[in-house]
């Protein structure tokens, strides 16, 4: 009986790896061969490039956390040497496994020091969002057009 049940169950994991969106535990598959960097969805979860290029871009600010099978990237609260009186924090969604532009969403948030020294929530410009959007999306096709080139 016990016998039977270990090759129903082997039977069942050969069977679901068949599916296309059930990864195989055997490892392998369909295509596993063919898979190019940064267009890989399965390896991440996410477009290779933008995650690179969101991770390029957002460099200087100090990273929080990373979940690179959701696409989430947030970073802890960065301030400029230059305005120790204001601070910055973004986080960055890669919402699709194809590089385009509605594949990206950015959310900035800043906090300026009040007299009482506390940090206070304040709008950020809305244009700050759209450039570091921007930014990520230049970086990523540079990353794509210099590995199409070798």
């Amino acid at each position: 009986m016990r016998g039977l049940m270990m090759v129903a169950a082997a039977l069942g994991v050969v069977s679901l790896s068949a599916c296309g969106g059930i990864p195989n535990p055997l490892g392998g598959g369909k295509g596993a061969k063919t898979r190019v960097a940064g267009d890989n969805a399965a390896a991440i979860g996410v477009n290779g490039y933008l995650w690179r290029a969101t991770l390029d871009t957002l460099s200087f600010m100090p990273l929080q956390s990373a979940d690179p099978y959701g696409g989430v990237i947030v970073t802890d609260w960065y301030t400029n040497p230059e305005k120790p009186d204001e601070r910055f924090k973004c986080t960055v969604y890669i919402l699709d496994s194809r590089l385009r532009a509605d594949g990206l969403n950015v959310a900035v948030f800043k906090q300026t020091r009040s007299a009482g020294g506390d940090w206070v929530d304040a709008p950020s410009a809305g244009q700050t969002e759209t450039d570091i959007e921007n930014s990520i999306l230049t970086r990523a096709r540079q990353l794509r057009l210099s590995n199409i080139r070798g």
